[in-house]
């Protein structure tokens, strides 16, 4: 295993440069699950707006409920402390959704696919290019509105499970790029 991103190519050398300057322990998770002489083609993130769009269901029934005290607050005693009640779990799952993005990240390679998520256990999917069956580019009505999109990884095995690009920015981009990778590692090529 390599321990640093100094084996990029000119195009992931920006993106790896620039993870690395804002996220150092992405670039330290991404030089952890690299292999020798491996290239990093594509490292990205999903969008910001994976925070407010995961937390969304959350928010509304928070912001109901405490409508609803203050719509009632004559049967209710201590409406202030419903209300900082609420706050406060608002406040405290927009967290989880931020450590939640923080421990996501997607890798493209010349050889492999790879998603890197989870808080406080890191799950590590990753996928060689010339075992993928197929990419799909989901788009949902939310996705839609904010221009971003997610990107499913179906392996050939079908007891492997599938993975999902969520919420990515620029999608259609980033699908065709996955798809033209896994085009070239399969006739053979470098991907680079």
């Amino acid at each position: 295993m390599r321990n640093s991103l100094t084996h990029t190519s000119e195009g992931g050398a920006a993106a790896a440069a620039a993870s690395a300057a804002t996220n150092p322990v992405s670039a330290l998770m991404a030089g952890q699950v690299l292999r020798d002489g491996e290239l990093i083609l594509l490292l990205l993130r999903p969008s910001r707006w994976f925070i407010l769009l995961t937390s969304l269901r959350f928010l509304a029934i928070a912001a109901i409920l405490m409508a609803l005290t203050v719509i009632f607050e004559d049967r209710l005693h201590g409406k202030r402390q419903y209300l900082e009640i609420g706050v406060l779990l608002i406040l405290g799952r927009l967290s989880w959704a931020v450590l939640q993005w923080m421990g996501r990240l997607y890798i493209l390679t010349d050889m492999r696919i790879i998603r890197l998520s989870g808080v406080f256990h890191v799950d590590v999917f990753d996928c060689a290019l010339r075992k993928v069956a197929r990419t799909l580019l989901e788009i949902s009505f939310q996705e839609r509105l904010c221009r971003i999109g997610t990107i499913a990884i179906i392996p050939q095995d079908e007891e492997a499970p599938i993975a999902h690009w969520q919420m990515v920015a620029h999608p259609r981009k980033v699908h065709e790029q996955i798809i033209a990778t896994i085009s070239k590692a399969k006739q053979g090529g470098s991907g680079a």
